[in-house]
Formats: structure tokens, sequence, C-alpha cells
């Protein structure tokens, strides 16, 4: 699985095999309101090109998380996602 797109869908707590494709290159998610989810469980996917969380009220973690990605990451599009910690300008050096 190359592109994965999960939008409104009535998803509540956690899945962690949900992000459990190693080829992943673009990652949409959005308007998941009961979605338990970590920004660090996107360390797994090391191909990802395209990433884009949007309306995910219970994603938490730092944003320093998505670094791991600095090599292939090449868009980032993170919004409504109030219990994001960290700084944008942290990934400043993203080339």
């Amino acid at each position: 699985l190359r592109l994965l797109k999960i939008h409104y869908a009535p998803l509540n707590g956690r899945y962690p095999l949900l992000l459990n494709f190693p080829l992943l290159q673009y990652l949409s998610l959005n308007g998941l309101d009961w979605l338990k989810l970590d920004l660090e469980v996107l360390e797994r996917l090391l191909l990802l090109i395209e990433l884009h969380l949007h309306d995910i009220r219970l994603l938490t973690g730092n944003i320093n998380s998505v670094r791991v990605l600095k090599d292939t990451l090449e868009s980032i599009d993170i919004s409504f996602c109030p219990d994001i910690e960290g700084n944008f300008m942290d990934l400043a050096d993203f080339p």
C-alpha cells in the first residue's frame, strides 16, 4: 500500500496496526474525532513523501517526531490538531 486516505470514518480508540504499511508514501487523515494517534507512530513510515493530518482532536505528540522522515518527506500539512506540541521552526532545516 502506497497511498492511504481516511476521511471522516467512525474510528474510536487506538488502532496500532492502522499505520503498519512500511511502503506508504502518501498519508491523509481527516476528521477523525475519536481516533487516538501519536505522531511517534509515523517514525515507522520511512518512505513517506506527503503527510496531511487535519481535524484530529486526539492526535498527540511532538512535531519533532517527524524529523525521522526528513530525507523523504516533501509536504506536511497539519491543521486543527490542538494537542500537538513543539514548534514548526524545529523543521526549518528540512530540504
